[in-house]
């Protein structure tokens, strides 16, 4: 006995939903939410693109002209292509300032990140009194102005009647009494190293301090019943907490010292006999202080180039731990 079926015909079938009311309105109403995000980052992309994006276009358009003091006086505008890029980079001298800025931000990266996060966790340990007392001193430090800051280490690392030179005479360093600390390379190196480290400190400690605020209790007491140490919970607790806020911290502090042009300029005008110079401070000699415009333009865009280089490349070892971990 056979029982003949029908085949259901080949083909997607129809599914009728029932009409749902009111789409329209809601879709409608959905829009003024939806690009309220987009409103309110309008004035700060306007506010980028005008103070930021327009004079970078500007400073990439004199790179490729020969712009001096003739071209200024008689208003002449004499393009020369790449000319200033070819003469830039085929001459050695860009390449040993490049090596030495990447050497001088590696040196104070290095510095800062390590002192500032013990003085972090320092703050984290203190009483009420202590804590408030330092975060005192930190913001002080942090608000004092560049150029400012700059002027008191000139004075206190002066030759004569600087207090440095003359508290190391009184502890037995006679020798220190006249010294000159802006005379050779790495001396002028230090004082300068020792500025940028104090002035970052306190932006570092902060956001370190800041983030061990957010760390559970909990964790503590769970670790503690496991026979944890000291360096135990801090490698097993702390530190996974805190590894977010030390990568984007060192991004930043990457950026900051790179182009630190006021301190190294103020300190001695990167000399002795250019020998403190780094790519920002060298872009400005060439091009305001030796009135070679187009030439200081060419060492900008590469010095921004380099730094984009430097970030990427940081970015990318982060990303990488991130996705091992």
């Amino acid at each position: 006995m056979t029982v003949q079926t029908e085949r259901p015909p080949a083909g997607p079938t129809e599914v009728h939903l029932p009409p749902t009311k009111g789409k329209g309105k809601h879709s409608a109403s959905r829009k003024p939410g939806a690009l309220a995000p987009y409103l309110l980052l309008l004035p700060a992309v306007a506010a980028t693109l005008i103070f930021l994006g327009w004079p970078l276009i500007n400073n990439g358009i004199l790179s490729f002209q020969n712009l001096n003091m003739r071209q200024l006086i008689q208003h002449l505008t004499e393009w020369n292509g790449i000319d200033n890029y070819k003469d830039v980079l085929s001459g050695s001298e860009f390449w040993r300032v490049t090596g030495r800025s990447i050497l001088f931000t590696a040196a104070n990266v290095v510095a800062i990140m390590i002192i500032g996060t013990l003085v972090g966790l320092l703050l984290a340990r203190l009483g009420k009194k202590m804590r408030v007392t330092l975060l005192v001193a930190l913001v002080l430090a942090w608000a004092m102005p560049v150029v400012a800051a700059t002027t008191v280490y000139q004075w206190l690392f002066a030759q004569r009647f600087g207090v440095v030179n003359w508290v190391l005479a009184k502890i037995g360093f006679d020798s220190m009494s006249d010294y000159n600390w802006m005379g050779t390379q790495y001396s002028t190196f230090f004082v300068v190293l020792v500025l940028i480290v104090w002035q970052s400190i306190p932006f570092v400690a902060l956001n370190l301090y800041a983030a061990t605020t957010t760390i559970p209790k909990e964790l503590y007491e769970a670790a503690a019943l496991d026979g944890a140490g000291g360096w135990r919970s801090f490698t097993s607790v702390t530190l996974p907490f805190l590894r977010p806020f030390l990568y984007a911290t060192t991004f930043l502090e990457i950026i900051w010292v790179f182009k630190a042009f006021v301190q190294v300029f103020t300190i001695n005008g990167g000399g002795p006999d250019r020998l403190t110079e780094i790519l920002p401070v060298y872009a400005y000699i060439e091009g305001i202080g030796n009135q070679h415009y187009g030439m200081g333009s060419a060492i900008a865009m590469l010095t921004i180039l380099v730094m984009l280089v430097l970030t990427a490349y940081y970015l990318r070892i982060v990303l990488k731990q991130e996705e091992d971990e």
